[in-house]
C-alpha cells in the first residue's frame, strides 16, 4: 500500500540520470515505473542530441522506497536498453528550490570553438557564478548558446566576459532573466551599415564625382573627430547640382543587410515596434522603410529646388542627440518603458541612444561604440539580435513555414 510522503526539514531526494539511444516510450518507461511508489516530482530536464536521450529527473521519495525504486529503475533500464544512475540523498530544500536573479549569457560565434566555451566557463567560476543550464538557440548561419546563469551580477560578469569576446572573437551578451525579457519592446536601428550595406551619401557622392571626399568626412564623423552636423553640412554641400532623380537610383543600389528581413518580420509578428532613425536622407529610405512596414522613422531631407538638389538639407538635423530624442519619443508612441528599448548602431552618431536604451546593441561598430554598448554583435547577419533576445532560429523558422502554409 502506498504510503503519503511529506516532506520533512531535509527531505530525501533522488535524482535519477537516464542516458541512451532516443525511441519513442522511454519517458513514459521511465516514469511509470517510478507510479507505483509514493514520489513527488520535483525537476525534470531532457534533450535529444544527435538522436542521444539524456533525461534528468529529481524526486522527493520515502526513504523506506529507496531500495524498490532502485531496483525497478534497473529492470526499466534494461528493458529499455538504456543507462539509469541513481543518487540517494537527505538535501537542504533551498538547493532544490528555484532560484531567482539569474543572468541569460549569450555566446554567438562562426564557428563557435571548445576554447571559447571553456574561457566563458572559466570566468564564470572565478566569480562564484554557476551555469544551471546550457542551450543552443542557434546552429546556423552562425552557433548561437544561451547560458543561464546564477551567483554573480550582470556588471561583475558583463566586464569580465568582455576580455573572453576580444580574445576569443566571440559575440556575448549578458542580460537579466525575470518576465520583463519577454515584455514587448520598441526596436530602434540606424539605417546605413546597420539596416543597409552601403552608406547612403556616399552612394549620392558616387554620383556627383566626390566619393573620396565624402567618405573621409564620413570617417572623421563616425570616428567622433568630428561635430556630425558640420560633418553632414559640409558632406551635403558636395552634393550640389545634383539632379533629384538621383535618388531613385541611389535607392536601387541599396541592399538590405543579411538577416534585416528575418528580424523586422519576426519583431513585427511578436507584437514589437520596430523604428528607425538615420543622419541618412528621408528621400531616399523612405519607400524601403514603408516596404518593410516601418512606420515610425525619422531622417534628415534634402533640400530640393527646381529637380536640383541645392548642397543643403532642410528641417532638423538628425545627429547624436537627435537619435536618442527619437528612442524617447519612439517609446512613448509605442507605449513602452525606456528599459524596454533595444537600440542598434555602428557610429558615434549612435552612441547617445545606444546609451539610453535599455539594451544597447553595437552592430559591426567602431571601437567606441562596442566599448560603449551593452553588447556587441560583429557577425554580419543583423537576425543575430533574435538570439540575444532569447527568441531561437527554429521558431522563427517555424513561424516562417506556418505564415507561407496559411
Amino acid at each position: 500500500m502506498s504510503v503519503t510522503h511529506e516532506p520533512t526539514t531535509h527531505p530525501y531526494t533522488g535524482l535519477i540520470l537516464l542516458s541512451g539511444q532516443d525511441s519513442p516510450g522511454i519517458t513514459e518507461a521511465l516514469f511509470s515505473a517510478l507510479s507505483p511508489f509514493a514520489v513527488t516530482i520535483l525537476d525534470i530536464e531532457q534533450v535529444v542530441i544527435r538522436e542521444r536521450l539524456i533525461l534528468t529527473v529529481l524526486i522527493y521519495l520515502n526513504p523506506a522506497h529507496a531500495q524498490a525504486v532502485e531496483a525497478d529503475l534497473a529492470e526499466c533500464a534494461e528493458s529499455l536498453d538504456v543507462d539509469i544512475a541513481i543518487s540517494f540523498s537527505h538535501s537542504n530544500p533551498e538547493s532544490i528550490a528555484a532560484k531567482s536573479g539569474l543572468l541569460h549569457v549569450t555566446a554567438l560565434g562562426n564557428p563557435l570553438k571548445p576554447s571559447a566555451i571553456a574561457a566563458i566557463a572559466g570566468e564564470l567560476a572565478e566569480r562564484g557564478a554557476n551555469i544551471e543550464r546550457i542551450y543552443r538557440t542557434a546552429s546556423y548561419p552562425i552557433s548561437a548558446f544561451e547560458f543561464v546563469v546564477s551567483g554573480s551580477t550582470q556588471q561583475e560578469i558583463q566586464a569580465a566576459l568582455a576580455i573572453v569576446s576580444a580574445d576569443q572573437g566571440v559575440d556575448i551578451a549578458v542580460q537579466t532573466g525575470g518576465l520583463m525579457r519577454w515584455a514587448k519592446k520598441l526596436i530602434l536601428m540606424d539605417v546605413d551599415s546597420t539596416l543597409i550595406q552601403q552608406e547612403v551619401i556616399e552612394l549620392l557622392a558616387a554620383k556627383a564625382g566626390v566619393e573620396p571626399q565624402v567618405r573621409e568626412i564620413t570617417q572623421a564623423a563616425m570616428l567622433g573627430e568630428l561635430d556630425f552636423a558640420q560633418s553632414l553640412q559640409a558632406r551635403v554641400a558636395l552634393l550640389e547640382g545634383l539632379p533629384e532623380s538621383v535618388t531613385e537610383e541611389v535607392r536601387n543600389q541599396i541592399t538590405l543587410t543579411p538577416g534585416a528581413r528575418t528580424l523586422i518580420r519576426t519583431l513585427q509578428r511578436l507584437g514589437h515596434t520596430v523604428a528607425v532613425v538615420t543622419g541618412g536622407f528621408i528621400e531616399v529610405i523612405e519607400p524601403l522603410l514603408k516596404d518593410l512596414g516601418i512606420e515610425l522613422y525619422r531622417a534628415n531631407s534634402l533640400e530640393i529646388s527646381n529637380g536640383v538638389l541645392t548642397g543643403k538639407t532642410t528641417g532638423p538635423v538628425i545627429d547624436r542627440k537627435a537619435k536618442a530624442v527619437a528612442l524617447h519619443d519612439f517609446a512613448l508612441q509605442a507605449g513602452v518603458e525606456i528599459e524596454q528599448t533595444i537600440a542598434i548602431g555602428d557610429g558615434a552618431n549612435d552612441l547617445d541612444m545606444i546609451t539610453a536604451a535599455g539594451l544597447g546593441i553595437a552592430f559591426n561598430a567602431k571601437p567606441a561604440v562596442r566599448a560603449a554598448a551593452d553588447s556587441a554583435v560583429n557577425q554580419p547577419y543583423l537576425d543575430s539580435v533574435l538570439y540575444l533576445m532569447g527568441i531561437a532560429r527554429e521558431d522563427v523558422e517555424e513561424a516562417d513555414d506556418q505564415s507561407r502554409q496559411a
